[in-house]
């Protein structure tokens, strides 16, 4: 049920095991009613990554918000087949979980957040943790829709930190730096979360253990997923742990923790066929002044936390069963 204090939200997103996270802490927060879900191509294809998130909603009570199929490929070139790697064949750490009985919805993600944000005029925030390809779509359905919604957080980007897919560029916008600069180039708020906070915030193997001992389905599949994440991570920070990068942009974009650290500045992406393809460009020059304005600028970098991210987002994580709880006794409950 929607609160007076809650939001409507637009999630798009590849879910892969931190997406995962970052969607259990959107139902599990009173702020965020979350009204569609799209998926696209990133850590898993388009289409396992919407089946994935139907999973979990239902897991989590939740199998009445609708989720669309987004775009497959990048406006440039073909869907490279994800990261198996990082996140294992099927996008969740190889954990398996029950067939939902929901279906998807009948139309495309871009058209879900074109629709959403008409229902929902100068309130819908838009949450993106995936690559950009389905918000592009929807500003070429809907030029008007920056203006629609309240604003968006993407999760993407390194200001300065080395990327995580080249020497400069993460993930996210690399997998479609074309969309990418289409979405920084529209005129609407930008909360840009990068690897500088992400990185900079760890989930450790106490944590984990946590979920894993909570009784409850939701945050033990959690758990066990980030095992998976954990191994690849532990390559990169020489311990079992990993970083926090989906559920910490959810964070922020629903209120629940704050940045220390987060000028407003201009931001370009690089769509050039040389090393620095899919950088996102942040003009941080005005550090030594304490970041003074920038005439023009809409997007605000996270580059640093007020707090320690990893006992919240446990905390919400494990309220998720009580919520979950109340969930799917409502659900029981309802008329046909």
């Amino acid at each position: 049920m929607t609160t007076p204090t809650s939001h409507p939200f637009y999630l798009d997103c590849d879910t892969g095991i931190d997406d995962a996270l970052a969607l259990a802490y959107l139902l599990a927060s009173p702020q965020a009613d979350v009204r569609g879900i799209g998926a696209v191509s990133g850590n898993v294809s388009a289409a396992v990554g919407a089946r994935n998130t139907l999973d979990l909603l239902q897991l989590a009570g939740h199998a009445h918000i609708p989720v669309a199929v987004g775009a497959h490929d990048p406006q440039a070139g073909a869907f490279r087949g994800g990261a198996p790697h990082v996140h294992g064949a099927n996008g969740i750490g190889e954990v398996s979980l029950s067939t939902p009985a929901a279906d998807l919805a009948p139309e495309t993600a871009a058209e879900m957040l074109v629709r959403l944000a008409h229902e929902h005029p100068g309130t819908l925030r838009v949450l993106a943790i995936g690559p950009l390809t389905n918000i592009a779509e929807a500003l070429l359905l809907e030029p008007e829709l920056p203006r629609l919604v309240e604003g968006i957080t993407i999760m993407g980007g390194a200001a300065l930190a080395p990327g995580n897919i080249t020497a400069v560029a993460e993930a996210n916008i690399a997998n479609d730096p074309e969309a990418a600069a289409d979405v920084f180039a529209a005129d609407w708020n930008i909360t840009l979360v990068p690897l500088d906070a992400t990185m900079a915030n760890v989930l450790e193997e106490s944590h984990r253990q946590e979920l894993l001992a909570a009784g409850h389905p939701v945050p033990q599949a959690l758990g066990e997923m980030l095992g998976y994440y954990f191994r690849f991570y532990e390559g990169l920070f020489g311990r079992a742990c990993s970083a926090m990068h989906d559920p910490l942009a959810a964070a922020l974009a629903v209120g629940g923790i704050k940045a220390a650290v987060a000028p407003m500045v201009h931001v370009a992406v690089d769509t050039t066929d040389g090393p620095g393809r899919g950088q996102t460009v942040c003009d941080l020059r005005g550090l030594y002044l304490d970041y003074p304005e920038q005439p023009g600028a809409r997007c605000r970098v996270v580059l640093a936390l007020d707090g320690d991210f990893a006992p919240h987002l446990v905390e919400v994580l494990l309220s998720l069963a009580e919520s979950t709880t109340a969930a799917l006794a409502s659900a029981a409950t309802s008329p046909a």
